[in-house]
Order: C-alpha cells, then sequence, then structure tokens
C-alpha cells in the first residue's frame, strides 16, 4: 500500500489534443503516472479529451472520461465518483494545471473534499505571477534580468523607455512561449505589447533586459516530503537565449560548464524549488549564464511540474522522472522507491552518463505557406528527436539522420549551401536549419570566430563541427580501396553515415558497408543504465556505437557488446519517428499497441524508435528497445544482430513504410500485407488499374511526371483538377487547381520538391461528401472496423475534417457500395492486417480517392469510441496466430462521437487558415453525442464549408 493509507482514489487530469508547445511528452508522463499509481493499488479516474493517445486507452486507468477539459466536466466526474480522494494535475502539462487552478478559484475541490497532491497552487501562483516570482528571487539571493511587470499598455511603454532595447515581453499564465517576443526597435514595441497582453489570460506581461548571447540551462529535480532532493539531469542549449528551449538543440550532460559553476547552479536551484513551496515532485528550473569567464548566474524560470524536457530527461538518464514524481506525491520518499533500471538501488541517487544526448527539434513550417519561418521566444517545433552516442559529434549526427528531412547527416550528401550571403543571413536569424548551415559555413571557409560573433554558438560546439569537417576532408583524399581502418573507425565513431562516407569516398552505400564487415568495424550495443555501468542493469534499453578492439593476452580480438541475444523468437516493430503534422501521436499508440500483441502471442518483442516524447520509448514498453534513427543502416545492423522472425511496419506510419522496400530487397520478412501489395497502393496508376478490374469506381486520373505532361493532361480531365504526389503523408504537397496557370506552377514547385515523383492528377469531385472505413483483414475475410463521415466536403484533408462515426446522412445504397469497396479492395491487394480507404460521394456513386493498407491516423479514435482494442487484433491477424473470424467483435457506442481536429495557427498568425487537401492540425480530440439535434453537431454542420480553400 502507499505510504499514505488515506489516497485510495485518485483524478488524473489529461493535457488533452496535441498542440505546438504541449505535445506527447505529457502522454508519456501521464501514462507512467497511471501505472505508477495502479502498482499501488490505487483507483485511477482520468479525464483526457485526445483519442490517439495510448494514456486514453481503457487498460490505462479504472475509469477513463473521453470528456472536454472543462470544470463542467470536472463536476460530472466528481458527482459520478464521490470516493475520489486527490486530484493529480501535474502530468498534463499547463492545460491540466490551468484547469486545476480555475477548479480550485471556484471552490470545486473544497466542495467534493477533494485535495491537490504533487503540487502547491501557491507554487504555482508564484512561479507564474513573474512579479511574485522576481520578488522572491531578489529575497533569496538568486540573481535575475533586470524586469518589470506590466498590466497595462501604458505602464509596457514606460518599462520600455526605462530599460533600452532589446527586451523580451512574456505574457504570464501561458504555455510554449506563447505571446513572448524578443523586440530590437521601439518601433515594433506597441504591436508585441498589446500581443502579449491580450494572449495572457491575467492580462500581464513581463518586460525583461534582452541576456542575447548568454548561455542557457535546464536542471531537472525532484524532491520528496522530507526535503530530500535529487537533480536527475543538467541539460544544455546548443542556441544561446533568445530561442525557446523546445526549438533548441539541447545536449546531455552540460558540456560546457565549469565544475564550479554547476555545483552553484545546483545549489541554486535546490534552493529557488525549497524557497517557492513545500511540495513534492518534480520541477524543471531554467538559468542563463554569462559566456564570459565570470559565468555569472541568472535564474530564467522555474516550473513546479513535469514539464517538456523531463521526458527528454527521463529517456536521456533511463530515470523516469513522472513515475517517481507520482510515488512521491502519494507519500513515497526517494530512498524507499528502487532506482527503475537496476532494480537493485534505490531511487534517492543522481544519474550519471557515460554517452551523450542530443536533442533536435522537428518543424512544420512548409505546412504554413508564407510563415514567419525564424525561431525565437514563441515554440514552433511541433516534435523532436534524440540521438545517443559516446561523443557529442556521434548524438548530433544520429540526431540529424533521424529527423527525416532527406539528409543524411552533417555535410557529406551534396545538399549543404554554397552561397556566403545566404550562409550568413541563415546564420544570423536563426532558421529550422542552422543545425547543417553551421557545418556549411566551416566548409566555405568562415572562420569560427566569425560564426561564434554571429550565433553566439559556445566556441567548443564549433570546434566540434570542425572536426568533423576537417575529418571528411581528410577521408575525401582516399577511395574505398585505399581508405585504412583507423580512419573508417573514426568517421563511424564520429557518427557518420555509411551514406556520408559513400560520398566522400565516391562510391556506393553498400561498398561502404562490405567494407567495414570486413575490417570488423561493427555497430556494438551499449545499455543506457542511470549509473554509468557501476550497477546491473536490468533493463534492457540500447544504443549503439563504434569500439576500437580490444586485444585478450591469448591474442583473441573482441568488441564488448551488452546487447545479448536470447534463442526466443523474434518480432521488431518500427516506430514512427519524429511527430509532425500528418504523422503524431496516433501511430506511436499503434505501434504499442503492436508490440504488446506480439508479446501476448509469446515473441520477444524490439522496438526500435529516436523520439524521446513517446510511450514507444518508455524502457519497459517493448522487451528490448533500441533508441536508434529510424534509418536504414542502424535498423539493418539491428535485424542483423537480432535475427528476428520479421519486421512489422504497418504501425508506424509512412516512415516505417518507406523502409518496406528495402526490407523487402534484402530478404527480410515484412510481417502483414507484403512490400507488393503497399507498393502497389502507393503507385497511382497501377492502383487504378486495380480499380477498373474490379469495377469500382474512381475519379477520372492521368499521371504526370513533367509540367508538359500535366498540362496536356488537363485537356481531357477538366478543371478543377486535384493535384497530388506519390508516397507522401498528411497530404503534402496536395492542392486543388481551376487553370492551366496554377497546374503548371504547382507541378514545377512540386517537381522542385520532390524530384522524380510520379503526379497524379485526378477531376476534383467539386461538392462530394467524403467518407473513409477503416478494416482488418486476414487475405479471406475482411471485418470493418468502423465507417466515418466527414461534415467538411471533399477537398479538405481527412486529418483536418470533423468526422462523425457512424455516418450521420449516407443512404442505404451509399453504405452498402462502401462496405461491398472496402472488401473488395482489401482482398485485391491482398491485405494481412489494417487497411484504411478513402471514399467522395456524389450523386449517390460512392468514388475512391485512395487506399492505404497500414494502420491509420482514425484507427485509435475508433478504438475508444468502439471500446474494442483494434491494433491488438490487426496485430495477431498479421503475425498469423489468429483469422477473423476468431474475433468475437462487440462495438459500443450509443449516439455518435465526432473526431475534432485541433490547430496551432496561433504560433503563426499571418498564415493563411484556409483548410485544404494538404494537412494542418496538430491534434485531435473526441466528442460524444447522443443524437444529431445536439448543438455541437449543428454549430459544426452549419460552418463546414467555411474554410475550403481552392
Amino acid at each position: 500500500m502507499p505510504k499514505r493509507k488515506d489516497l485510495n482514489s485518485i483524478l488524473l487530469i489529461g493535457s488533452g489534443p496535441i498542440v505546438i508547445g504541449q505535445a506527447c511528452e505529457f502522454d508519456y508522463a501521464g501514462s507512467q503516472s497511471l501505472r505508477s499509481l495502479r502498482e499501488d493499488g490505487i483507483e485511477t479516474i482520468l479525464i483526457n479529451s485526445n483519442p490517439a493517445t495510448i494514456m486514453t486507452d481503457p487498460t490505462m486507468a479504472d475509469h477513463v472520461y473521453l470528456k472536454p477539459l472543462t470544470t463542467k466536466s470536472i463536476i460530472e466526474i466528481l458527482k459520478a465518483h464521490p470516493q475520489i480522494d486527490a486530484v493529480l494535475p501535474t502530468m498534463g502539462g499547463q492545460t491540466a494545471l490551468n484547469l486545476c487552478i480555475e477548479a480550485d478559484k471556484k471552490g470545486i475541490w473544497e466542495d467534493f473534499g477533494v485535495e491537490l497532491i504533487g503540487v502547491d497552487i501557491d507554487a504555482i501562483n508564484i512561479t507564474e505571477d513573474r512579479e511574485q516570482f522576481r520578488e522572491l528571487m531578489l529575497k533569496i539571493g538568486v540573481g535575475m534580468a533586470p524586469q518589470a511587470t506590466a498590466t497595462s499598455f501604458l505602464k509596457g511603454k514606460e518599462i520600455a523607455q526605462e530599460f533600452g532595447f532589446p527586451l523580451v515581453i512574456r505574457a504570464s499564465y501561458t504555455l510554449g512561449g506563447a505571446g513572448a517576443s524578443i523586440v530590437y526597435k521601439p518601433e515594433d514595441f506597441d504591436e508585441q505589447l498589446s500581443y502579449g497582453l491580450e494572449i495572457s489570460p491575467i492580462h500581464e506581461v513581463m518586460i525583461d533586459k534582452a541576456l542575447m548571447g548568454w548561455k542557457e540551462y535546464e536542471l531537472e529535480l525532484l524532491r520528496d516530503k522530507n526535503d530530500n532532493v535529487v537533480i536527475i539531469c543538467a541539460i544544455e542549449n546548443m542556441d544561446p537565449m533568445g530561442i525557446h528551449t523546445g526549438d533548441s538543440i539541447t545536449v546531455a550532460p552540460a558540456m560546457t560548464l565549469s565544475d564550479r559553476t554547476y555545483q552553484k547552479m545546483r545549489d541554486m536551484a535546490i534552493h529557488m524549488m525549497r524557497s517557492i513551496g513545500d511540495f513534492e515532485g518534480g520541477c524543471n528550473v531554467q538559468f542563463a549564464v554569462s559566456p564570459d569567464e565570470k559565468e555569472d548566474i541568472i535564474a530564467i524560470e522555474i516550473n513546479p511540474r513535469v514539464s517538456r524536457s523531463s521526458a527528454l530527461a527521463s529517456k536521456a538518464t533511463g530515470y523516469p522522472i513522472a513515475k517517481v514524481a507520482t510515488k512521491l506525491a502519494i507519500g513515497y520518499t526517494l530512498d524507499e522507491l528502487d532506482n527503475q533500471i537496476t532494480k537493485s538501488t534505490s531511487a534517492l541517487f543522481e544519474p550519471t552518463l557515460d554517452y551523450v544526448i542530443v536533442k533536435i527539434p522537428r518543424w512544420n513550417f512548409d505546412k504554413f505557406e508564407g510563415s514567419d519561418r525564424t525561431l525565437g521566444l514563441q515554440m514552433k517545433s511541433v516534435g523532436e528527436v534524440m540521438g545517443i552516442g559516446r561523443s557529442f559529434q556521434e548524438a548530433l549526427h544520429k540526431a540529424t539522420q533521424s529527423l527525416e528531412i532527406k539528409r543524411n547527416g552533417l555535410g557529406a550528401d551534396g545538399k549543404g549551401y554554397k552561397n556566403y550571403e545566404q550562409i550568413i543571413s541563415k546564420l544570423t536569424i536563426p532558421s529550422w536549419d542552422r543545425v547543417f548551415v553551421i557545418y556549411d559555413a566551416i566548409q566555405i571557409g568562415i572562420p569560427l570566430s566569425r560564426i561564434h560573433e554571429i550565433t553566439k554558438i559556445d566556441m567548443w560546439f564549433l570546434k566540434q563541427y570542425e572536426e568533423l569537417y576537417i575529418l571528411e576532408k581528410e577521408i575525401s583524399k582516399f577511395t574505398i580501396s585505399t581508405i585504412s581502418k583507423e580512419l573508417l573507425l573514426e568517421a563511424k565513431q564520429k557518427g557518420f553515415a555509411d551514406r556520408q562516407i559513400a560520398h566522400m569516398l565516391d562510391c556506393y552505400e553498400s561498398e561502404v558497408y562490405n567494407k567495414r564487415t570486413e575490417l570488423n568495424i561493427n555497430r556494438v550495443y551499449k545499455l543506457v543504465d542511470t549509473c554509468a555501468a557501476e550497477f546491473k542493469a536490468m533493463t534492457p534499453y540500447y544504443y549503439s556505437t563504434f569500439e576500437a578492439e580490444i586485444q585478450k593476452p591469448d591474442g583473441t580480438r573482441y568488441v564488448e557488446n551488452d546487447s545479448i541475444v536470447s534463442d526466443k523468437k523474434k518480432i521488431v516493430v518500427l516506430g514512427s519517428g519524429p511527430n509532425r503534422i500528418g504523422q503524431g501521436i496516433e501511430f506511436d499508440y499503434c505501434c504499442v499497441h503492436g508490440v504488446l500483441a506480439a508479446a501476448e502471442c509469446g515473441y520477444e518483442t524490439i522496438m526500435i524508435n529516436c523520439n524521446p516524447e513517446t510511450v514507444s520509448t518508455d524502457f519497459d514498453t517493448a522487451d528490448k528497445l533500441y533508441f536508434e534513427p529510424v534509418y536504414w543502416e542502424h535498423i539493418y545492423d539491428i535485424i542483423r544482430h537480432e535475427k528476428p522472425e520479421g519486421v512489422i511496419v504497418q504501425l508506424g506510419g509512412q516512415t516505417a513504410l518507406k523502409l518496406a522496400e528495402k526490407l523487402s530487397k534484402y530478404g527480410i520478412k515484412i510481417i502483414g500485407t507484403s512490400f507488393e501489395s503497399l507498393d502497389l497502393a502507393e503507385d497511382r496508376g497501377s492502383f487504378s488499374e486495380l480499380l477498373q478490374k474490379n469495377d469500382i469506381p474512381f475519379p477520372q486520373f492521368g499521371v504526370a511526371e513533367t509540367a508538359e505532361e500535366a498540362i496536356t493532361l488537363s485537356d481531357e480531365l477538366d478543371f478543377p483538377l486535384l493535384v497530388r504526389p506519390s508516397y507522401v503523408l498528411g497530404g503534402q504537397g496536395m492542392k486543388i487547381v481551376i487553370n492551366k496557370e496554377e497546374l503548371e506552377e504547382h507541378v514545377v514547385d512540386l517537381l522542385r520538391k520532390i524530384p522524380n515523383n510520379k503526379l497524379l492528377l485526378d477531376h476534383y469531385l467539386d461538392g462530394a461528401i467524403e467518407a473513409e472505413a477503416d478494416a482488418i483483414c486476414d487475405g479471406e475475410d475482411v471485418y470493418i472496423i468502423g465507417i466515418m463521415e466527414h461534415i467538411e466536403p471533399c477537398g479538405i484533408h481527412s486529418g483536418d475534417s470533423n468526422a462523425t462515426l457512424p455516418p450521420f446522412n449516407l443512404g442505404e445504397f451509399v453504405m452498402q457500395q462502401i462496405k461491398d469497396h472496402t472488401k473488395k479492395i482489401a482482398l485485391a491487394l491482398n491485405t494481412v492486417g489494417l487497411i484504411n480507404i478513402q471514399f467522395a460521394i456524389k450523386d449517390d456513386i460512392v468514388y475512391i480517392i485512395e487506399a492505404n493498407p497500414r494502420a491509420s491516423r482514425t484507427v485509435p479514435f475508433i478504438a475508444k469510441a468502439y471500446k474494442e482494442p483494434y491494433v491488438n487484433y490487426a496485430t495477431k491477424v498479421m503475425l498469423g496466430e489468429k483469422k477473423v473470424k476468431d474475433f468475437n467483435f462487440n462495438p459500443q457506442l450509443e449516439g455518435f462521437a465526432i473526431k475534432q481536429p485541433v490547430f496551432s495557427f496561433n504560433k503563426f498568425p499571418n498564415v493563411n487558415k484556409n483548410l485544404g487537401p494538404e494537412m494542418k492540425s496538430t491534434g485531435e480530440s473526441i466528442l460524444f453525442i447522443d443524437s444529431l439535434k445536439d448543438d455541437e453537431f449543428y454549430n459544426l454542420y452549419a460552418r463546414r464549408k467555411m474554410y475550403l480553400s481552392k
């Protein structure tokens, strides 16, 4: 039992739909927290409106409420569960905290006799109210930048006059830096001040003197009721002050901090945590350090909750912060808890890293045409990746290889910038690709001192880059036959991919691979073990590296590998990599369920993924976790090492699917639908032939590979036309064009961005209704798990449409066509597992838009709405353990479930918010209604045509 005997039933508040600034790291935190409470026999009640997450899975809590995050919902839940003793709001980000504070102000917790645990409302108020926080810091002797609070426009102007420029404006009580900006010139000040005052829920801003160029650090702390405090991780931002930490490249452990200053920073962080209140749990403290030898430390802010960085720190150290913070909230002390990795030592310790991690954010500016792409105080990234290596250089390369932006790492791929002015401009104005541009700058000969002067990035990091470039130059002097073993090993130890080395040596990637295999330069796997191998770790959580051979006294040579291969039958599940628009947390949900289902079938499960925010990269989700880029070279080496029965690619979105061809070519078994079928569905031309053969209607179409072909085709097809590239996700590059000029402009642009792509031109069915179906097929039988009708007309991407389950106004005749077409297509494609098919309905004829024989974005939504574990069933079908007829399907849904997209347009105020065939939403929520007479449905239906953009 927990140390507090009076806590038997706890309400946990989730973070709602994913938006920029609050992503699935809170799903990870909430999932860990729920598991932690249940271990102690506590009844868990969860409220969260996000259907795509693992957290809202019925297996995660005793009672899951997929309801809007409002005080009205809180009251309903507290009435239904009078037994609730306490509420834990610190796992759901700012959304959960704001809701908790609102309920507190309304007296709801008091009315129902519910205690707040894991947090102290006074502590939150102190840290969010910048003026109070400043006074407290000065009182306890912690330095801060000159700053003042403004609650009116006039007061703001007075402060600016006193401090001078540049200034930082931060809005109180906001998330992801919303409303924050750096103002360099007086003429920009009025607009930014008004915006900050408007966006703050209490109409208050803090104005700071900008510490441009200072170094930025974060510490993650945990404290228990006995006031034991441990520092889990020190994270250094490679980008200096002025870029939001969520948009910065970050490194752990801190690389350029003297020990004296680090000890001082630790003491300050602990002092700050103790001074803001008496609470148990996690805390994140951010500091700025002057870039001179004085290393002055100034506090930026403190968050008395699990933060975005907690997920990163947990994955970086193997210390599960959310899980332990939850235990502390219910009364345990750190010395009573086990270290989750070693299982033999206590949790009252500070992790030691014998490796380096690098986190790089992932942006999606291409979805926001005309957006301001510069990085600043407002977070704009939609996801992140993490690389683990033995050195900063190796980790940096692995992180860049994980981004999936068609780069193979730093340099050595012919894709760098060569123009001096362009490089200087990109260094001066921080942009999403600055991580690559630094390398380009060194390559064209810009001195490090100049790069440092422009970017203020510490010289230590720049020298690391320079070493990589010097190595590239050295390697380029050789050929594949003359390169030495030492040089090749050094390149691999510094993280260069085979493909990059092939570029330097002017040969094929396979030749580099064969050469290093012949020279015995092979990847070895090391444990992430929290304690630098001082104690034996029980958790199989690995990263790869390269080591020189060790020679024993008897002359035998070997390389030490921590990953011992068992003789059990194994399955590899490929994860979905970084979150981005079009491929989000729903694929992580699918991967986790795939892993659990394979384990139920008796397989040893192996997960490969590089996203630190997710549940799939939790060290106890799969039997073995390889925290590695979902990138061919890394995957192939793991497969050669583990020798699995096969690989599951249809649960990890487009990331995993793109690797199907290579897996197939190398003779590695793809579990479920074969590569040939996946390819047939992606190749628009072949797929249309399959439809023709089966008498299934589809919009008139043609395939073009040049602008000229597209224009000739348009004469046959009639405008409006829908132009779509092959092999993309989230409607990337799709557009409706209405004349030849628009068509030519769009095709030229597309082929520049995605060379050698086959473009499909469809006659766009104006005014059609769009619907989609998801199904499970075993090659013989097909079971349709759900048919959804979109409220918006055809032409708006399915991820951006409000969609109802079941459909609300499709007649019997149309429904029958949908069912017939779905079954025919699933069988014709030899589907084994999941398939999603999208339809356009016009004049009672059902046309096929596309079919995807894989897990789709809507599968978790349907599973939550019908309360059935469809991914579990589909995985068992893929593995050949079960047939469709073996399952007793019993969907339960009274009324309708509506999938509602959520957008993050507030981060891009100047962007056209019209919706079209390219997806722009960052998340989704679920709304249950009893009937179509519901006001919310009526409002959605009334606005359905408002957004369609051609």
